[in-house]
């Protein structure tokens, strides 16, 4: 177990050994994050809740500890005093840090999702056209393992390993459907696998399948193309009209205050605004449907 998680200053499998004493501490946290074994799961993490809490409490505890030695290092080769200022910003560093790390596997979850339902409809496509051309279930199956399908794919071929080692195909369908995070992904690999057990056909469950998530992928483009709108008029707002009429205030303000005006306050402004703009792309671009076109 090589995999490293931000902000844990360990690989994980040697943090896991050094944090075995916040064992007591991390059962009792566990209660506060129910879902966080399930999260664990679902972004591929082979470790159990409790054990993780203690990697994030051990986490929060490192940085807390670095940062406070620096602050006081400095305090005292600046000549100043700073315990309590040291303190304060180690613990809000420390608290950052174990909310980051606990809430990781929720973050890769949701990545997972949006590569998973990034390529769903035209996988799902790609298996009802197999169907409906005579092919088996295995081996349209195995289609759309090898199709370029990204995370989707990868997911689809380990159903198949399962598959050919003796799994009956509906359990082998149900399991995938339960550790992968995308409810509409599991909705339909459901929906197949009752139908399975239900013998009804295939092909018509899938063309349903497939009319459903392109029905919802419409309306999920229609309701972001609704929200650009106010976004742009916000965006003109705050990066555009507010910073020009707050400028001219203030020099309004300063030829009567007597308020000087200095190129510092327009750095500030500047920087700001390069921040904010920033910002609000990051957030249009975190609403974009997770749609391939």
């Amino acid at each position: 177990m090589k995999r490293t998680i931000p902000f844990v200053p360990l690989p994980l499998e040697k943090a896991l050994r050094v944090s075995k004493p916040f064992l007591f501490i991390g059962n009792k946290l566990l209660k506060i994050f129910p879902t966080l074994d399930l999260n664990l799961r679902q972004a591929e993490i082979d470790v159990r809740g409790r054990e993780y809490i203690n990697v994030a409490i051990f986490s929060s505890l490192f940085w807390f500890s670095i940062l406070f030695c620096i602050f006081i290092v400095l305090g005292k080769i600046v000549g100043k005093e700073i315990v309590k200022i040291s303190f304060f910003l180690s613990s809000v560093v420390g608290v950052v840090s174990f909310l980051y790390v606990t809430m990781y596997p929720r973050l890769v979850v949701s990545k997972k999702v949006k590569r998973l339902e990034k390529d769903l409809l035209y996988a799902m496509r790609h298996l009802y056209i197999q169907l409906r051309s005579g092919v088996t279930l295995f081996d349209s199956l195995v289609s759309v393992a090898k199709g370029e399908y990204g995370v989707l794919s990868e997911e689809i071929k380990l159903c198949v390993n399962k598959i050919s080692t003796g799994w009956p195909e509906e359990q082998a369908l149900e399991e995938l459907a339960l550790r992968n995070p995308s409810l509409t992904f599991r909705r339909a690999l459901w929906q197949i696998s009752n139908a399975m057990r239900a013998g009804t056909d295939l092909g018509d469950t899938l063309e349903t399948i497939v009319n459903n998530i392109a029905n919802e992928q419409r309306i999920v483009i229609r309701r972001y193309g609704s929200q650009l709108n106010p976004m742009a008029m916000m965006y003109m707002m705050l990066g555009v009209v507010v910073p020009s009429l707050g400028i001219t205030f203030l020099m309004i303000l300063s030829s009567f205050s007597g308020l000087p005006i200095t190129q510092t306050l327009f750095v500030i402004i500047l920087i700001m605004l390069g921040v904010f703009q920033f910002s609000f792309i990051g957030f249009i671009k975190s609403r974009r449907p997770s749609i391939e076109v």
